[in-house]
């Protein structure tokens, strides 16, 4: 192997910079097209979905989940006393599964034939990538290199976690606050408050999740109140002190949340594209750091293309996975035309209960259709929750745009969202009418039912 400044020992087809679940989706699919590839990661395989993400997170959803259905137990004429989390317990099954699943990734890159280069990339040229000293040179190079947890600037900042942090906790926090308003927020939220936590959540704003329909907004708001979390709102925060009752979260109006063992930030995340040395190639970036591409996933420099958290665009793993698998397709197979439609991308927030969106909020709809839209709405107690005392109500939302009533957007908050959705966006995604829906005969006694008796 040759030192950076020589000619490499070997070039690649294609270079993908990141081991995460777009990039080692493009890279098997060109491997499986004949083209020599390589993929450089110097951390777990999987990326932020597989180690810190996805599926850790439905891990612990699941954990909360199953703690719910024990505190509607005893309403169903189940004796449930007694019964406790063992936290580490979990965690250690939890890591377990995980690291089987980065062994499953190494699996599929060897299967593939598929080289691994473990180190860090930095590009030496528009065709060039140095790892470790070494310099490898290939046609096509695939920045998919993810992103990272934000923690802001802020005095005493660092005495607090991010969501990576929350993966790496061994022991249950008991008193946390959770400071944002979007899907991390209220997820890690949730799950904490469900498996027994105290738990507060800063928001800047009204409501959580701002960026969905405000049917979404303002269900999970109350859901989440109603789960006994004491949501701050208007709270901007001004920095983090330790006291001697624990931590304390200051805001900018002179409010301050003490006396947690906990503080968790989640307010965002920020791509990691600063430690590629992407101006030796040539490739800018954003204010924000993401690298800009055009339909096709190809950034301004011939060559060099980006799929996933980096570029900024739907920020969500089977998007990476879509969108690095049609890329292969163009480079290697042939298929000019090939690449995705960003458009109607479903999307479910992991709350209690769940969230499933996809298509245009009325708002979005609104703007681009002025009168032609149509809404129509729902609000029920799906039957899981017949016998409880606790019954957290199902809302759903269709949005249509006439004279056809194309159904241009479906919001549903309500247990059993997260499964129902997947089906409701192929619909969407082939332009059902309100009519279809009208004209197919409900399943029942379900939840889904619903979005297809709605007038």
């Amino acid at each position: 192997m040759q030192g950076c400044n020589d000619v490499p020992s070997e070039t690649f087809d294609y270079l993908v910079i990141g081991g995460g679940s777009g990039g080692i989706a493009s890279a098997r699919r060109a491997a499986q097209y004949g083209a020599r590839v390589a993929v450089v990661e110097a951390a777990r395989l999987g990326g932020t979905c597989v180690n810190v993400g996805c599926v850790p997170k439905k891990v612990m959803w699941s954990a909360a989940g199953i703690a719910e259905a024990l505190h509607l137990a005893a309403d169903y004429g189940f004796q449930v006393d007694g019964v406790r989390l063992d936290w580490p317990r979990l965690v250690q099954a939890r890591n377990a599964y995980v690291a089987r699943l980065n062994g499953i990734y190494k699996d599929l890159l060897d299967g593939s034939r598929v080289t691994l280069l473990r180190g860090h990339a930095r590009f030496a040229g528009p065709d060039a990538v140095t790892v470790n000293g070494d310099t490898w040179r290939a046609r096509h190079i695939l920045i998919a290199a993810g992103g990272r947890p934000l923690v802001p600037d802020l005095p005493g900042a660092q005495l607090g976690i991010d969501s990576d942090g929350f993966f790496a906790l061994t022991e249950q926090p008991r008193r946390v606050v959770v400071i944002g308003a979007g899907y991390i927020a209220v997820e890690l939220a949730g799950v904490l408050r469900a498996l027994g936590s105290e738990v507060a959540l800063a928001i800047r704003g009204q409501t959580v999740l701002r960026s969905f329909d405000t049917l979404v907004q303002e269900a999970v708001t109350g859901h989440l109140e109603a789960a006994g979390i004491a949501l701050q709102r208007g709270f901007v925060p001004a920095g983090v002190e330790r006291r001697d009752d624990g931590l304390a979260v200051l805001a900018a109006d002179g409010r301050s949340l003490a006396g947690y063992d906990c503080v968790l930030w989640a307010v965002g995340r920020a791509p990691c594209s600063d430690e590629l040395a992407l101006e030796l190639a040539g490739v800018g970036v954003d204010a924000d750091g993401h690298i800009p591409v055009d339909a096709f996933q190809d950034t301004t420099v011939p060559g060099i293309h980006a799929v996933g958290d980096i570029t900024g665009r739907a920020p969500l793993t089977p998007v990476a996975i879509a969108a690095g698998r049609r890329l292969a397709d163009r480079l290697f197979d042939g298929q000019s035309e090939r690449r995705l439609d960003y458009d109607n991308i479903p999307s479910v927030v992991f709350a209690h209960p769940p969230v499933g969106s996809v298509g245009l909020t009325e708002a979005q709809a609104r703007a681009a259709h002025g009168e032609a839209v149509r809404v129509y709405t729902t609000r029920f107690t799906d039957m899981y929750y017949a016998l409880g005392s606790h019954r957290p109500q199902t809302v759903a939302k269709l949005v249509c745009v006439a004279p056809d009533e194309r159904v241009v957007g479906v919001h549903v908050v309500g247990r059993g969202a997260d499964e129902m959705t997947q089906g409701f966006a192929v619909a969407v995604k082939m332009g059902a009418r309100k009519r279809d829906l009208d004209d197919t005969v409900a399943i029942h006694p379900t939840a889904s039912e619903e979005l297809v008796l709605m007038r």
